[in-house]
């Protein structure tokens, strides 16, 4: 008996359990994350999948069972069959009842993990235990890696302390892309002369994947680095590598031919940077981000929010007072102006 000869519910239980089967071998992406940012995320995943398979499993049962009931060849098919389809009371309670609980409860889940997960809200840190600033430039069809504090430069090499929060500061060189750790968390846009930022942590070692989302051309597919989460000690080693003698300093000369399209390229370290070096990558274009994609308390954006709204209230109060207020001295009728020109 071949798959396609089975009957139509099992085979429905078949997809869906292969489905599963697939589903639990992902042990290298976004469902096996190994830091904070990505456990959040998973768990969101894993809740708002339970919530619709609360409507999507049902529906799927009730189509089968709808199917088979019916079919043409069934054995009272020559009954007759008189549904009452202009109302019916409980079916309109189920119908609307269950799908407003699962869209209330998907929206306060949204609103909460909107703001917590939020890729410009910067993680909890310590006096002992700084954020790492690492500058990210995309390219055709590469990746470049500043670490300012470090003053150090990489292609397709990224190195990060465990359990040490990271703010990526991220930028592109050419078309549209997207920047993504998938075991680490979210993704983020990057564009050409614009900032925008993601804050990650690996909470446990490990070499993980980093790619491009975003296709940009025939090089995407090998827009890849590996991103290699050590301990303290292993990362000051790993700078003192890239400090290296033998490589070479990234000034505005050798950034020009780094930006140059290329696929598959090799892992390049610069033991120095010039200073600003992000800036004028970003600027280069006459694009001014200083105060640009700053993160901003949900509270603060309201309150800021609320101020604009009451100045541009206020200034258009005063210029409708100001087209429609009554001059004093001008006469109030015909004949007072009359008698003010014989005055």
């Amino acid at each position: 008996m071949t798959f396609f000869k089975l009957p139509i519910w099992l085979k429905a239980n078949l997809v869906v359990l292969i489905s599963s089967l697939l589903l639990t071998a992902c042990d290298t992406g976004i469902l096996d994350p190994k830091g904070e940012v990505g456990v959040q995320t998973k768990e969101l995943l894993i809740v708002t999948t339970i919530l619709m398979l609360i409507v999507v499993i049902p529906v799927i049962v009730m189509t089968v069972w709808f199917t088979y009931r019916y079919r043409a060849d069934r054995p009272d098919a020559d009954k007759d069959f008189d549904p009452q389809w202009s109302h019916n009371t409980w079916i309109e309670i189920v119908m609307w009842t269950i799908p407003i609980i699962i869209i209330a409860i998907l929206g306060v889940i949204t609103w909460k993990s909107t703001h917590a997960l939020d890729p410009y809200k910067p993680l909890e840190t310590t006096s002992e235990n700084p954020p790492l600033v690492i500058q990210v430039v995309a390219q055709n069809w590469k990746w470049l890696f500043i670490y300012p504090e470090q003053d150090i430069a990489v292609v397709n090499e990224l190195y990060m302390p465990v359990d040490r929060p990271v703010s990526f500061k991220i930028t592109s060189d050419a078309v549209m892309n997207s920047f993504f750790i998938p075991r680490l968390g979210g993704q983020i846009y990057a564009m050409s002369s614009m900032v925008t930022q993601l804050h990650l942590v690996a909470n446990e070692p490990g070499i993980y994947s980093g790619l491009s989302s975003n296709y940009s051309g025939p090089g995407f597919s090998d827009m890849k680095f590996l991103v290699h989460a050590v301990d303290n000690q292993g990362f000051d080693n790993w700078v003192a590598k890239v400090k290296a003698k033998d490589n070479k300093v990234l000034d505005t000369a050798v950034y020009e031919e780094l930006a140059k399209p290329s696929e598959n390229h090799a892992i390049e370290y610069f033991k120095s940077t010039q200073p600003n070096m992000f800036d004028y990558i970003v600027n280069q274009y006459g694009s001014d981000t200083k105060q640009q994609n700053q993160f901003v308390a949900p509270n603060e954006v309201n309150q800021r929010d609320n101020e604009v709204a009451v100045t541009g209230g206020l200034e258009s109060d005063l210029k409708n007072d100001g087209e429609g207020s009554i001059n004093p001295a001008a006469p109030s009728n015909k004949d007072d102006a009359q008698e003010a020109d014989a005055q």
